[in-house]
């Protein structure tokens, strides 16, 4: 790799990190010469994650700052639980996330190079063929405080063990009925070192390589295999990891086929308050129908987060600012809900939107008369221009925007009381109308046409600026507002959150009709929206809330 490729890319990558430092003693050592090879090997057994998107982000970001190369590797070697739905998804998600691998890999692929790897241990004597069934090896295996016993299998002579790993690749045993154990040390310290299993027996079909194989690798096996075949140099694993390190060496050690075999680094997984990260708990939330699908707006999943109206920009300034480390610690999910808002103030237009509207009548307006008002887009942003709003005698304004009887400091609307309407005029609250059941019908204003916004005016001041839609034009449509998926129990622990979704209708000026699905807006004073894919359409509008404009995260 060239030097200066590798520091101009290094100028608009990440941060340094203790993962960083490592290969940069690396590459100063020589130890790959100039080669950074990382990859990113998921198991298409579920949706990705946000968990993951650290990982994606780390993997992919390191290949971009060295100039190196990042694989797409699919950890398919349990078709037990793998579908390619989720082999779609994540390529989805990795892209979406910006990054594009150098090669789409699978490591099913070389499952005839690692029956040849298992073979080749059995014949050094490192291998052997165990018929002890799972809660038996569980036995066997001891504690953390008492050494393991040794198999009455394990010392199968090599020609044996031979033949009965060949039989099982011929099927000619049941599943569990045999495994094929790494002969290591049963009293090692580390449990993953005491005669791990490496191949384990499974009439299933696999969705790569068909009926050709009913015996499968175990993941520890595999992994440091797929690693040096692919030549990766630094295989960046999350901190779960770290005890199966000395495994990942010893099958890398023992095959003995690679000069500068790769070397496994754990960092720390992503921990996110109000958040599950178990792809299985997950799957169980989908399947007894607590969500409504893998990419519900309400889920952690990558999909989730991107129909939520999550940007790849923002997801990508969370990781970077959470950080790399080698301690396990608890993110609070403000700071990712505050990258999205930094993210969105300047990208978004916005919108008037009320909800819980009540109706204002102008009593002094003309009947039949309907002006166009010019509002800026953004207010941060000017060169996102203007648009052009109608305003005539009959209103709505946000129900909260209203109180008969005021509390202390209230500076919105109320009898007696004069507020500016945002890019309109003053008005002045006249008279409450009421129905029978003494519900607000309407109230009774008055406006101010001297008052007009952008007209000079410089007369008496307001304390309250409230917005508003025209109730002649205005579109009806569907909000739906999310809390947190999971909430803390008076113990602590997180359980479901029954109240995670709410649905309301709502008032919007007749601009946001033409919103197409996957649009951006801020509905003013109430947050970040999106048109969502999958239930806005032409006649209905139905928009996620992406985030509220209020942050409690403090820096």
């Amino acid at each position: 790799m060239d030097k200066k490729v590798r520091s101009e890319a290094a100028e608009t990558q990440t941060a340094s990190n203790f993962i960083h430092n490592i290969i940069d003693k690396d590459l100063e050592t020589q130890k790959y010469g100039d080669r950074v090879y990382t990859r990113f090997p998921p198991e298409p057994n579920g949706y990705l994650h946000i968990g993951h998107a650290k990982s994606i982000c780390l993997n992919f970001s390191t290949a971009q700052k060295y100039g190196g190369k990042c694989n797409l590797r699919y950890d398919d070697t349990n078709p037990i639980k793998e579908d390619m739905e989720y082999v779609d998804s994540i390529e989805e998600d990795v892209k979406w996330l910006g990054f594009q691998w150098d090669k789409r890999l699978w490591a099913s692929d070389y499952f005839d190079k690692m029956y040849e790897a298992a073979v080749d241990l059995i014949k050094k004597g490192k291998a052997f063929v165990c018929d002890l069934n799972a809660e038996q090896i569980r036995e066997y295996r001891g504690t953390l405080k008492e050494p393991g016993k040794e198999s009455p299998y394990r010392n199968r002579s090599i020609e044996e063990n031979l033949a009965l790993f060949e039989e099982m690749r011929d099927g000619k045993y049941a599943d569990g009925e045999k495994v094929l154990r790494a002969k290591i040390d049963m009293a090692s310290p580390n449990i993953n070192l005491r005669d791990p299993v490496i191949y384990r027996i499974a009439h299933t079909s696999h969705h790569n390589t068909g009926d050709k194989w009913c015996i499968y690798p175990m993941y520890d096996f595999a992994h440091p295999i797929e690693d040096a075949i692919e030549g990766i140099t630094h295989s960046i694993c999350t901190l779960e990891f770290e005890d199966h390190r000395p495994l990942y060496e010893w099958v890398l050690h023992a095959l003995g086929w690679w000069e500068a075999p790769p070397q496994q680094i754990e960092f720390a997984r992503l921990n996110l308050t109000n958040t599950v990260m178990s792809k299985r708990y997950l799957k169980a939330m989908v399947e007894d129908g607590t969500v409504e699908s893998w990419d519900d707006p309400r889920m952690p999943t990558i999909a989730g987060l991107r129909r939520r109206g999550y940007t790849p920009e923002a997801v990508r300034d969370f990781c970077e600012r959470i950080g790399v480390s080698k301690a396990n610690s608890l993110v609070d999910i403000a700071l990712l809900e505050h990258c999205v808002r930094e993210d969105l103030k300047s990208k978004v237009q916005s919108r008037n939107v009320v909800e819980n509207p009540i109706k204002i009548v102008l009593t002094n307006y003309p009947e039949d008369k309907t002006e166009e008002l010019e509002i800026e887009n953004n207010k941060e942003v000017p060169e996102m221009g203007s648009r052009k709003v109608p305003f005539s005698r009959e209103l709505y304004v946000d129900g909260e925007d209203f109180m008969e009887v005021p509390v202390k400091k209230y500076f919105r609307l109320f009898p007696g009381n004069e507020v500016r309407f945002k890019g309109a005029y003053f008005i002045t609250c006249n008279e409450v109308i009421k129905n029978e059941d003494g519900s607000i019908k309407e109230l009774h204003c008055t406006y101010d046409p001297e008052t007009k916004s952008g007209s000079g005016f410089e007369g008496r001041k307001v304390k309250g600026t409230i917005h508003w839609v025209d109730a002649r034009t205005a579109v009806k449509i569907k909000i739906r507002q999310y809390d947190y998926l999971m909430i803390e129990d008076e113990n602590g622990e997180n359980i479901i959150n029954p109240n995670s979704l709410k649905e309301i209708e709502a008032y919007a000026e007749p601009a946001v009709a033409g919103a197409e699905p996957g649009e951006r807006f801020q509905f003013f004073r109430h947050g970040y929206y999106i048109a969502d894919t999958k239930l806005s359409t032409d006649t209905e509008k139905v928009f996620n809330r992406i985030v509220d404009l209020k942050s409690s995260w403090k820096k």
